[in-house]
């Protein structure tokens, strides 16, 4: 784009206040240069990559400040100059940056936030976060640290300490005999040497060096001699120092060199980012949005406005061209908004191709333009001035010799300055030219002659602005459509010029005029009319909008809700699992008393006793109607079951409202209401056998077992190791993707009866074996 379009549009004043939103120098030279692209690929990413920016800031404050241009840093470094603690810290500040946006991009993926290709810019950069450490580790803001090297330590701590001995034998010396030949009794520095003050009067009596005069010429700074070697001593530590912290600079600049490309490709991203963030930042500021562009179109501006007018001032405008219109001609009173509109038309075409959200309302659509041409004279400039007929011409000479199809021309009061009838022919004949080339026009006059030729053309629309008669002033709104008109006649009368001379004066400009005067009038009325139905439309709809949104909120409540009854549901059936888990635990605890007091201790027992606490928490409903039901007298002999666990028992005694039951091998004192009289049964034939250590595997293979039937046969398979007094037993998972190893060892994690477990050893089958080691 030409720098003469750029300042007559204010575009350069667009970009002076974009510059204010960037967080870095290089970024500010960025967008100084010609930042209007005329690549329809690039300009769609840019308008995503802004959008996805805007999309982050709606949710939170996002601040690049810190980041500088690294770039001559690390050049210097590749060269193997040393770089100093400042710029090593300003690579810092960048990396940390970088950081900071991948954890960003991080929380707004987990909160699944939906982006573009934003985040591939820093997450596809290399990972050079050791090179982050390395810097802090080394330095602070000011200064190598101490523990950057052992050397650096031990001389830093030795010149601590000659410091000390020098401050130690100068306080001596202030505060003995010496000190009434002293000025005042400090310790101060001249040349890096410690001085004290001495009245000049005392200067010979003083035994040291004099390294300066005040100004007074009363008082000598002298170095005592007792302290002359001392501070020799921390010179040459200081020598030292200095040596040992370039080398550590020299080192870590090397480091710096090593990974110099990727340290550029972090600079860069992360100035794209700053400057794709300032371009989101500056479209909040004028609430812009997001526009279409294509390779074709026409142009649709909504409630578009010119971002240097204040908020509270600027009037908003809807501006439509279609595809078939190249050319909309302006028509209406002076200072009545129609060099505003061109120039808001220009400035949103040259906005949407640098990636800047418009100033328009969602649903702006503009056709790309490899070109951009304007004649507004200085006057026109929002600010002031005047232009004269032949620099217009000069002006648009160079536009007709350089427009093509591409091209949008903006031409300002065409053909203004010299006589209005030969005016008006040469802007006729100027608009003719520029259709021909097929470039899209759109052009401010006061010429009535150019009403009729835009009537005259398919490809033509007339557009005017407002001037409201009652109050004598213009209204800024744009009619497109309806072409403008003197209001000569209404405005005299209104201020109170003779009616006869101005019945006179409609005579004279002939009856076709008054005609088409009162058309243009109708016209106008029913188009106010068509944008106040408009404007009651857009009012239902945001109702309904808000209404829909509301109705969106309520299923997000409901939503919740039933998540939040789901999840207290999950809470009560983890809290049952958890005191059946407990019950058996006590179980099993009674098994171990009874069998080390000998007890025969029989299998279908033990299956019955952890198929009846496996099955009661999920009774509860059962367990409830039944206890609903009319008691039965209850003695001591009957079958029972017991409701609380689901198993029969046998009643060994009852007293008042509980009864002591017998269920298998564990006895039990329970509730009356907890037991129902069993009716009698045959009696069954049942098998039983003793557990052994021969029934009972060292190992347990599951290979080939679902997740769920693995645990589970786990688990039954744990209580028959516990009960053999087996030490150490092994389970074979296999390898696999490693889920039921896994799973396995999560689950040997938090039974209770589990010392510990490992991986197996090559010769016991490697991680394909975790071998258990019992309590």
């Amino acid at each position: 784009m030409n720098q003469r379009t750029i300042n007559t549009l204010e575009f350069d004043k667009i970009l002076a206040q974009l510059s204010a939103f960037a967080e870095s120098e290089k970024t500010r030279k960025m967008i100084d240069r010609d930042i209007v692209s005329t690549d329809l690929d690039e300009i769609l990413q840019m308008i995503n990559e802004v959008d996805d920016a805007s999309t982050m800031l709606r949710y939170k404050a996002i601040e690049l400040g810190g980041i500088t241009d690294i770039k001559q840093h690390v050049r210097r470094a590749e060269i193997g100059s040393m770089l100093g603690v400042q710029e090593l810290n300003e690579i810092r500040s960048m990396l940390n940056r970088k950081h900071m946006l991948e954890g960003v991009f991080s929380d707004f993926e987990d909160e699944e936030v939906i982006l573009g290709n934003l985040p591939i810019y820093i997450n596809g950069l290399p990972d050079v976060h050791f090179l982050y450490r390395r810097i802090t580790e080394t330095v602070d803001d000011s200064q190598v640290l101490d523990h950057a090297s052992e050397a650096l330590l031990r001389i830093r701590r030795k010149i601590r300490s000659e410091e000390g001995k020098i401050r130690d034998r100068l306080n001596d010396i202030i505060r003995g005999s010496n000190q009434k030949k002293l000025s005042d009794s400090i310790i101060t520095m001249r040349n890096n040497r410690y001085v004290v003050p001495v009245k000049v009067e005392h200067q010979g009596e003083f035994s040291g060096i004099v390294h300066d005069i005040s100004s007074s010429g009363q008082t000598v700074y002298m170095e005592p001699m007792a302290v002359v070697q001392m501070t020799n001593q921390i010179q040459r530590l200081r020598d030292e120092e200095q040596t040992e912290v370039e080398r550590i600079l020299y080192q870590l600049s090397a480091e710096v060199a090593e990974v110099g490309s990727e340290l550029s490709m972090t600079d860069d991203a992360l100035h794209h980012m700053d400057m794709i963030f300032s371009k989101a930042k500056y479209g909040a500021r004028i609430k812009g949005s997001k526009p279409e562009v294509a390779r074709s179109g026409g142009i649709h501006l909504p409630a578009a406005f010119h971002p240097l007018i204040p908020g509270d001032e600027v009037v908003k405008n809807d501006i439509t061209m279609d595809e078939e219109t190249r050319a909309v001609i302006i028509t209406g009173p002076n200072t009545g908004g129609k060099t505003v509109t061109i120039k808001t038309i220009g400035l949103s075409v040259l906005m949407a191709q640098s990636g800047i959200p418009v100033p328009a309302r969602d649903g702006s659509r503009l056709r790309l333009f490899e070109k951009v041409f304007s004649d507004i004279g200085d006057e026109q400039s929002i600010e002031q001035s005047l232009s004269t007929f032949s620099s217009h011409m000069t002006n648009i000479t160079g536009i007709l010799d350089e427009a093509d199809e591409n091209s949008l021309v903006l031409l300002d009061e065409l053909g203004a300055g010299t006589d209005p009838e030969e005016g008006a022919a040469l802007a006729i004949s100027i608009l003719e030219y520029l259709l021909g080339k097929r470039s899209t026009i759109v052009a401010t006059t006061h010429y009535p002659q150019l009403k009729s030729f835009s009537y005259s053309r398919e490809d033509t629309l007339n557009a005017s602005v407002e001037f409201d008669v009652e109050t004598l002033s213009p209204t800024y709104r744009l009619l497109m459509g309806i072409p403008g008109k003197s209001n000569a006649f209404e405005i005299s009368n209104k201020l109170g010029l003779n009616g006869d001379v101005i019945e006179r004066a409609r005579n004279l400009s002939g009856r076709d005029n008054e005609d088409v005067n009162e058309m243009i009038t109708a016209l106008e009325r029913h188009t106010r009319k068509a944008q106040d139905n408009e404007v009651e439309t857009q009012q239902l709809l945001r109702d309904a909008e808000k209404l829909h949104s509301s109705l969106d909120s309520q299923v997000a409540d409901y939503e919740a809700y039933k998540e939040k009854l789901r999840k207290e549901a999950r809470a009560d059936a983890n809290r049952i699992i958890k005191e059946a888990e407990a019950k058996a635990d006590d179980i099993i605890r009674t098994l171990e008393d009874m069998k080390k007091l000998g007890a025969d201790i029989q299998e279908h027992e033990l299956i019955d006793q952890k198929k009846a606490l496996t099955d009661s928490y999920h009774a509860e409903d059962i367990r409830k109607k039944e206890r609903a039901t009319k008691k039965e007298k209850i003695s001591a002999g009957d079958e029972v079951d017991v409701l609380s666990y689901g198993q029969k028992g046998e009643v060994l005694e009852v007293k008042d409202d509980s009864v002591t039951v017998q269920m298998g091998i564990i006895k039990m004192k329970v509730g009356m209401d907890e037991v129902k009289k069993r009716k009698k049964e045959q009696p069954k034939r049942t098998v039983s056998r003793r557990i052994n250590k021969t029934s009972v595997k060292r190992e347990l293979d599951l290979r080939g077992q679902r997740y769920e039937e693995a645990l589970r046969k786990l688990d039954q398979y744990l209580d028959q190791v516990m009960l053999s007094n087996y030490n150490e037993v092994e389970i074979i998972h296999g390898k696999g993707t490693g889920a039921l190893q896994k799973g396995v060892q999560q689950f040997l994690r938090t039974h209770p009866k589990v010392k510990s477990f490992r991986g197996g050893m090559p010769s016991e089958g490697g991680f394909g074996v975790t071998v258990v080691e019992m309590k």
